[in-house]
């Protein structure tokens, strides 16, 4: 947990017009599940949390900065960091892509990884609804998968 909280510190600029969001990790679906299951990461419940960071870079593109800890597919506690941009795709769906930071004993045989990942959320007013794609990659996730993680947001911009 001292490694997230040290991450944090790095990865989160000083407070600005911006917003904060509490991360509830949940769930995910293996593409392969017998792959998955051989493997022993076809844990579909991924209960977790975690803070982003929002912050509006134009009208149709902002900035996102995630760090987390959730019980992953081996279940094993997985540490994440991460930043992105998401594009403004429709009033209410974003469209980016995100570099992250893990740190697992389930992936990548232990030792911490980073991975570009592409991400899709949908708005819903004060909360949206995220999901992130982990492709199949030899040695880092052997069964790729899909994650879905809700983010509830606090406002700290002035009003």
């Amino acid at each position: 947990m001292k490694k997230a909280a040290l991450l944090a510190l790095l990865v989160f600029p000083a407070p600005a017009l911006a917003d904060v969001g509490v991360n509830l990790y949940g769930l995910s679906h293996h593409f392969d599940r017998a792959r998955a299951r051989e493997l022993k990461v076809d844990n579909g419940v991924n209960p977790g949390l975690g803070l982003r960071y929002r912050i509006a870079h134009s009208e149709r593109l902002e900035w996102i900065f995630d760090v987390g800890a959730y019980r992953d597919s081996g279940r094993d506690t997985a540490l994440i960091a991460g930043a992105g941009g998401l594009w403004h795709a429709t009033s209410r769906l974003r469209l980016g892509a995100a570099l992250a930071l893990f740190d697992s004993d389930t992936y990548n045989r232990g030792r911490t990884a980073i991975a570009p990942l592409p991400v899709a959320g949908y708005e819903l007013g004060r909360a949206t609804l995220n999901v992130v794609y982990l492709p199949r990659v030899s040695e880092i996730n052997e069964a790729g998968y899909a994650g879905l993680l809700g983010d509830l947001v606090a406002a700290l911009s002035a009003a």
